[in-house]
């Protein structure tokens, strides 16, 4: 049996603490030294247990960082994060970078469907995991459509799913930034009430309302700090589609 598919891995006390190291003696100094992070929503945390599915709006390399890094350590010290198989998990020290500081687990791209992926069997062990339902990082800070996948996982596994808004992280740190932006921006994570299907409501329609709620969670947080809302992102969109010839400009 490879590594990949031993599940203790993931929950082992040697890894628990190497974890605590990477993430909360050595990313969190970091993070709080070059930005200006503020939490929002612990309450909504109290009575949520593993497993569970994490997933957050995508616009930032940051965007994980904050979720490790400031999630209250009895809910993110088994948290798994998925990356992609094709490339880090192909040389040792990627793969090794992203274990010790996500706790990460090879997640296929290109969909073969003689390869089954761990993120079920991750939460039928009782491991919670990280996953961000557009797929990819926003170029422009608007927020994309959900994949369902999640949804379909959480309706599947009965397990439920935590949604958090990231407010301020594309202007900390936007596509193509190796470091975030110097003047310690303001970022803010917005933890939400964890959320379950509804009776009768199926895959798509629970991705969608997730991505209102997550929505609604950046707005509100970013009118009151007199940040650009998902409004301003999509209006800034569609003007930059508008004057550039079409196809040069990513859909988000």
């Amino acid at each position: 049996m490879s590594d990949e598919h031993d599940l203790s891995i993931y929950s082992s006390p040697g890894g628990k603490f190497a974890r605590f190291i990477a993430q909360r003696l050595l990313m969190r100094p970091y993070f709080s030294s070059v930005l200006h992070v503020q939490l929002h929503g612990k309450e909504n945390l109290k009575k949520l247990k593993s497993p569970f599915i994490t997933i957050a709006n995508h616009s930032s390399h940051l965007d994980a960082c904050m979720v490790f890094t400031y999630l209250p350590w009895r809910l993110s010290k088994t948290l798994a994060a998925g990356a992609a198989a094709d490339y880090f998990f192909t040389k040792w020290y990627k793969k090794l970078g992203t274990r010790l500081f996500f706790n990460s687990y090879p997640v296929e791209r290109a969909k073969d469907k003689r390869k089954k992926g761990l993120s079920g069997e991750l939460l039928e062990h009782g491991i919670p995991i990280l996953i961000f339902p557009e797929g990819t990082r926003s170029r422009t800070g608007a927020m994309g459509a959900f994949n369902p996948g999640a949804p379909a996982l959480s309706i599947s596994r009965d397990v439920p799913i935590l949604p958090i808004a990231m407010v301020g992280n594309y202007a900390a740190m936007p596509y193509g930034s190796s470091r975030p932006v110097p003047g310690r921006p303001d970022v803010h994570v917005v933890f939400g009430l964890p959320m379950k299907a509804s009776a009768g409501e199926d895959a798509e329609q629970f991705a969608e309302r997730l991505r209102r709620y997550i929505i609604e969670l950046h707005d509100t947080t970013a009118r009151a700090y007199s940040m650009p809302t998902q409004a301003d992102f999509d209006r800034a969109v569609a003007l930059r589609t508008a004057a550039v010839p079409e196809g040069e400009l990513p859909p988000y």
